[in-house]
């Protein structure tokens, strides 16, 4: 441990679930930074259960037929946007695609755009409906 803290500037932590963590300094200040974060979250979680306990839940707001209609057909345009926009990058990623007309190539660049917007305002819709 006295070596690494006199020879390591960052120190790179496996946590688990795929996570690793980056941190600056040796061994020592990776203790140190783990017992200010555990403390940071016992404080945090005694002050959390009083107001969780107060707090009562909001109600769920019944979707109107419409509504959950509009839900369920969400997926399944949400998965063929996602298609299209793949076909499209794909054929933009092609040599040939910049060899065209200018204005071609602009017309597809602007239509995947498009179609990319899309799709990011149906997922806020599915996001709102949900």
């Amino acid at each position: 441990r006295a070596f690494l803290d006199a020879v390591v500037t960052s120190t790179l932590v496996m946590e688990g679930d795929g996570v690793i963590g980056d941190y600056v300094g040796g061994y020592s200040d990776l203790e140190r930074h783990r017992a200010q974060a555990a403390e940071a979250a016992r404080g945090a979680t005694k002050a959390a259960m009083p107001a969780l306990a107060v707090t009562p839940s909001a109600p769920k707001r019944k979707l109107s037929y419409k509504d959950q209609r509009e839900l369920e057909s969400l997926p399944a345009r949400i998965d063929a946007l996602e298609t299209e926009i793949a076909g499209r990058t794909a054929a933009m990623a092609l040599p040939g695609f910049f060899t065209r007309a200018t204005s071609a190539v602009v017309a597809d660049q602007q239509a995947l755009a498009a179609r990319q917007a899309e799709l990011e305002g149906l997922y806020v819709r599915w996001g709102e409906l949900e």
